[in-house]
């Protein structure tokens, strides 16, 4: 079995920044793209930033410039700092991995549990 693992989430001020840290844990031999997502109140998941198994790179409009994402191949592991943070990027974030192989097999569109991000004064 694996799991996506978020930490890094909490109330920060308009202008700060934040970094949010996915890991994935159990025996994993390799993650294809991985990415964050965000939902809002009242709103549907939406994609934030994901990251290939190669490192290229892709972005929401509304983040680019202010967030970027990274990932540690070898520590099974993806961040995403946040900049300039504003309150509307106050959201649920969550980490997804659409294929990860694993020793117990092939696990598809794998998520975390969330982290919350609250950008108010």
């Amino acid at each position: 079995q694996v799991q996506l693992v978020e930490s890094g989430g909490g109330l920060v001020q308009p202008g700060g920044s934040l970094r949010l840290s996915c890991a994935a844990s159990g025996t994993i031999f390799s993650i294809n793209d991985i990415g964050w997502y965000r939902q809002a109140p009242g709103k549907e998941r939406d994609l934030v930033a994901v990251i290939t198994s190669g490192g290229t790179t892709n972005y929401a409009e509304s983040v680019k410039g202010r967030f970027t994402i990274s990932r540690d191949n070898a520590k099974n592991r993806v961040s995403l700092q946040m900049n300039s943070l504003k309150p509307e990027d106050t959201a649920v974030y969550y980490c997804n991995a659409d294929l990860i192989r694993g020793v117990g097999g092939i696990y598809r569109n794998v998520w975390g549990q969330g982290t919350q991000v609250t950008v108010s004064s």
